[in-house]
Formats: structure tokens, C-alpha cells, sequence
């Protein structure tokens, strides 16, 4: 079990911090906003009024100690850099933090944020995607110039080997899993033999490009 501190009560951060504490988690969830507090206080460890970027206050909720600080604050960009700033002098090991835009991203890193999320740009690009390829059921932004994606096989994938629709050297696309939806969600790593079904989701690992090669010669 892990320990986490979600700092901003928004839709976001309420949203993560229920769904760590659903998972089994410690979370202690924070906001200025009392209501925000009263909301979430019966769906996580423990939850506190208090402000995110006041250093005297988060050193007293020891939030060196967990095993990593969300920081989810909306609109008040300020704030938001603040809090990461007095979190990174305490010692937090690994912060994350919610960024209204590539600027606002940047400052934050610069402030010591371990690693910075992007909600509503993240959201766009997926449902983007997918609507771009509408064999692509899921899609998850990999290593810079990478993605991986789940994809339901187009019909003329249907019944042939993977060595014979040869993805890896016609597109760069890597098959790295199959789940077997009529087997339980039975996941298969696949060799070239592995013949395709038509209730199979593929995942896959795809270069930038290549799955929007793939959707314009399928539809």
C-alpha cells in the first residue's frame, strides 16, 4: 500500500484521489475550499483544510514522507507552482503536477516537479485519435515520437498470421499483446504464428504516423 497526498480538490484531484484510495491506497487529500473537503472526507484516509503552498503547514502534514505528492490545483496558476516549489524544499520525492498549458508545464518542471500532466490536452489527443482510426479503441502517448494503442483488427486482419500482415516492417507497428476478450480478457504475448481473431484487441506500439497510415488504407 502506498502512501499519497493529493493536493487540489477539483474534478481532478478528487477523481484521483478516490480512485488511489479505491485501489487500496493511504491518501490524504487537501484543499483550501472546506466544501471540496466535507465532499471527498468519507472516501479517502484523511482529508485536511488547509493551503498547498503554505511551507509550515505541509511540513506539519509530513508530506516528505509519502511516497509521492499530487499537486491538482485548477486555475490559480500561481498557486499551483508555489506549492510545487515548497513541496520540492521539504524533500518530496516525487511530485506531480496538474499544468494549464506547455508554458505553465515548463515552470513547473523548472520548480522541481518530477513529472507533469497535461488532463484536458491528453484527453483531446486521445479521443482525437480515436476518432481519427476508428479501429483504435484506447490510445496512450509512450516515449517522445512513440505511442501505444489498443486496436481492434480491421477485417481483412482477420484470420492471417502476424508474420503475414508484417506490420513491424510495412508500418513500424509492434504487436506486444493480445487480450482474448471471449477468454476472460486471457492476455497473449503473440508470435509470428499468432493467428488474428476478430473479438482480439491488439496491443500495440506504433512511431508517430503510423497509426494514421494504418486508419487511411482501412477506411
Amino acid at each position: 500500500m502506498g502512501q499519497f497526498a493529493v493536493i487540489g480538490l477539483g474534478v481532478f484531484g478528487h477523481y484521483l484521489a478516490t480512485h488511489l484510495y479505491d485501489k487500496g491506497h493511504d491518501v490524504l487529500a487537501i484543499d483550501k475550499n472546506s466544501h471540496h473537503v466535507q465532499e471527498i472526507k468519507d472516501k479517502v484516509s484523511q482529508a485536511v483544510v488547509a493551503d498547498g503552498t503554505d511551507p509550515e503547514v505541509m511540513k506539519a502534514l509530513e508530506l516528505d514522507q509519502m511516497d509521492a505528492v499530487a499537486v491538482c490545483i485548477g486555475t490559480a496558476m500561481s498557486n499551483s507552482i508555489l506549492s510545487v516549489l515548497t513541496l520540492g524544499d521539504l524533500g518530496v520525492k516525487r511530485i506531480y503536477a496538474k499544468a494549464l498549458s506547455e508554458a505553465h508545464g515548463r515552470i513547473l518542471r523548472k520548480m522541481g516537479a518530477t513529472e507533469v500532466v497535461y488532463p484536458e490536452k491528453d484527453t483531446a489527443v486521445t479521443l482525437g485519435e480515436r476518432l481519427n482510426n476508428p479501429n483504435m479503441l484506447e490510445y496512450l502517448p509512450f516515449i517522445e515520437g512513440y505511442s501505444i494503442s489498443k486496436l481492434k483488427p480491421p477485417a481483412d486482419f482477420v484470420g492471417k498470421k502476424l508474420k503475414e500482415l508484417d506490420l513491424i516492417n510495412t508500418y513500424g507497428i509492434q504487436v506486444i499483446a493480445i487480450l482474448k476478450s471471449g477468454r476472460k480478457h486471457e492476455q497473449v504475448i503473440p508470435t509470428a504464428v499468432y493467428n488474428v481473431a476478430a473479438d482480439d484487441v491488439m496491443i500495440v506500439l506504433a512511431p508517430e504516423g503510423a497509426m494514421d497510415q494504418l486508419a487511411e488504407e482501412k477506411s
